[in-house]
């Protein structure tokens, strides 16, 4: 029978496919689709976890003293039963043979079917043993964990890749920054999460994948079966699983619908980003590896204006790239956008970034109770003070391949600001020491934290330009956690503090002549492309994805006709409303 779910509607669009879930697990691992020629393999290292798991157990078993209760040794013998079943090892083996899943993958997604079977059984004894099931999973997997990572070849390509002709779409409770890398590259048509917020890692990803995405949708994925047919409908919020014939007719035309309009926008794509008024604007892109820089230039971007440098951090098991490593990862995205302008933010981890996968509680113990106030981004590097100048290095030196630019994230204090110019004073020296080319290096600041933007006037004299991070600013300024589906509903990009501190960095940056973009979710959404053209901005950056819409709103736009409209919504105690009504009355 066909049910509804509601959730949060974070990326527009209409996605109809069957249902790939990733279950919540105690052990953290990696997902990714292997390549054809990997499958034994990742095969091969599921019978070695399991003979090295049955001789632990075995081992276990005859350890016992002879005092011990013989429920103990016969509860071992059901663990090494179930560690031999064929529902387990075979079943497995098929998902990885049949949708090319990683062996700890394939091994958690039979633990979700087989533990929704032991739900639905009626004898309360039969129903108890999916403790023993989970408990002998996760031995494999930490077992597999504990022996590192396949070194398989993902497979990133189309569907052939992963068996199966049938469009896939990923249902999840949460979806990890490392996870979500690894299926921007991938097949899936949309995202469904249980948790998550309008600028949360999976929202984020999935716009600038330009996939429908519903976040915040509760209990999507214990209500949605591995193999279900499901709709996401990205503009409303809802996701339907096992539609009727007449529901999946309808959307499937609305699909039909949303290609057409975006074919129209693909003509837009080396179309000069102008006003009505003659004003041309700078539409630069967001990325997070070298490899996206190709789909920035394809979509029309005039250079980078972020390239998440943390990604090259993240899940890599203590082994972080070295200063070589990432010289050669800029210096590619640098050579992709063939004299275009790369702005390199240096590592921003912590808060939802951790540099390796940790559960919420981990998080908390680690971090503390908010890592979102903790250390992070530009805090995180100046605790590290040799690995923060391995970064400054790598990033100069790639500036003797074209133009670069150095963005400092999360900047509040006067006091970080001496640090980072010193600490990128002693890596030139360092690399004139070393004999390394490089040239002069820009060097801006975001301005994502309060303190940031209402001393925007002090750190101006300080650095070379400011690029505004909304998602953060919104954040901060509201006090929310943006992850939070418990209160994003109060993340609200036009209350007015965040307009007010937007409208200041921007008045202020052009008041001292120095360039000032947005690089925030806001950039992309059509919604605001207006209001900001009306403060002044004329640079934005944003997924690759928005570029075409965006430039649509900018080309329709005439800056002469708008500055009304910006003191009625600045003026007013609901902005929002305000703007929409001078915009229809304009």
């Amino acid at each position: 029978m066909s049910i509804q779910i509601f959730g949060l509607p974070v990326s527009r669009g209409v996605a109809i496919g069957r249902a790939v879930l990733i279950a919540s697990s105690r052990v953290d691992v990696e997902h990714y689709f292997v390549a054809a020629d990997q499958v034994e393999h990742e095969i091969s290292r599921l019978r070695v976890a399991r003979d090295h798991v049955a001789d632990e157990i075995s081992t276990l078993k005859a350890d016992l003293p002879a005092e011990a209760p013989p429920e103990l040794a016969a509860l071992l013998d059901v663990h090494l039963m179930l560690l031999h079943d064929d529902t387990l090892s075979d079943a497995t083996k098929l998902w990885i043979e049949e949708r090319h899943y990683n062996a700890e993958w394939a091994l958690s997604a039979q633990l979700e079917v087989l533990a929704r079977q032991f739900d639905e059984m009626e004898d309360d004894y039969l129903r108890e043993r999916k403790a023993d099931i989970e408990q002998v999973v996760e031995r494999l997997l930490r077992q597999m964990v504990s022996t590192g990572r396949s070194k398989s070849t993902p497979a990133l390509g189309g569907a052939s890749d992963r068996g199966g002709s049938d469009p896939l779409v990923l249902v999840a409770s949460d979806v990890a920054p490392a996870d979500m890398l690894q299926f921007k590259r991938s097949v899936f048509m949309g995202f469904v999460t249980d948790v998550g917020g309008r600028t949360s890692h999976t929202a984020i990803v999935a716009r600038s994948m330009d996939v429908p995405a519903v976040v915040g949708a509760r209990e999507a994925s214990r209500l949605i079966r591995q193999d279900d047919w499901v709709v996401i409908d990205g503009d409303a919020g809802v996701v339907v699983v096992d539609p009727s014939p007449i529901v999946l007719e309808e959307y499937r035309f609305r699909q039909r619908q949303s290609e057409l309009e975006r074919a129209r926008l693909d003509r837009l794509r080396h179309t000069p980003a102008v006003t009505l008024d003659g004003h041309a604007i700078e539409l630069l892109a967001n990325i997070e590896l070298p490899g996206d820089a190709p789909a920035a230039m394809e979509a029309g971007a005039v250079g980078v204006g972020l390239f998440r440098s943390e990604f090259l951090f993240l899940n890599r098991g203590g082994n972080l790239p070295g200063e070589e490593e990432q010289y050669e990862a800029y210096k590619e995205a640098v050579l992709a956008m063939r004299g275009l302008p790369v702005t390199v933010r240096t590592v921003d981890v912590g808060a939802d970034k951790p540099l390796e996968p940790m559960s919420s509680q981990e998080l908390r113990h680690e971090h503390g109770l908010n890592p979102a106030l903790g250390l992070r981004a530009i805090r995180w590097s100046l605790s590290e003070p040799g690995m923060f100048r391995q970064q400054l290095r790598a990033i100069l030196r790639a500036s003797a391949h074209g133009k670069v630019r150095i963005l400092i994230p999360m900047v509040a204090h006067l006091g970080e600001v001496k640090l980072i110019h010193e600490a990128l004073a002693r890596a030139r020296a360092q690399l004139d020491e070393a004999g390394h080319a490089y040239t002069r290096v820009e060097v801006g600041a975001m301005v994502e934290v309060p303190a940031a933007a209402v001393m925007i006037d002090r750190f101006l004299r300080h650095f070379d330009f400011v690029s505004v991070g909304t998602n953060d600013l919104i954040q901060y300024t509201l006090a929310i956690d943006r992850a939070d589906e418990a209160v994003s509903h109060l993340y609200d990009p036009w209350h007015p503090a965040v307009l007010g501190l937007l409208n200041r960095t921007i008045e202020e940056s052009r008041r001292a002549g120095k360039p000032v973009s947005v690089c925030g979710e806001m950039a992309g959404d059509v919604a605001f492309t207006e209001l900001l053209l009306a403060m002044g901005l004329r640079s934005f950056s944003m997924h690759p994805a928005r570029i075409a819409a965006v430039k649509q709103r900018v080309l329709r736009a005439d800056t002469r006709m708008l500055s009304p409209k910006l003191r009625a919504a600045l003026e007013s105690d609901d902005p929002a409303q305000a703007w929409a009504l001078h915009a229809a009355h304009g």
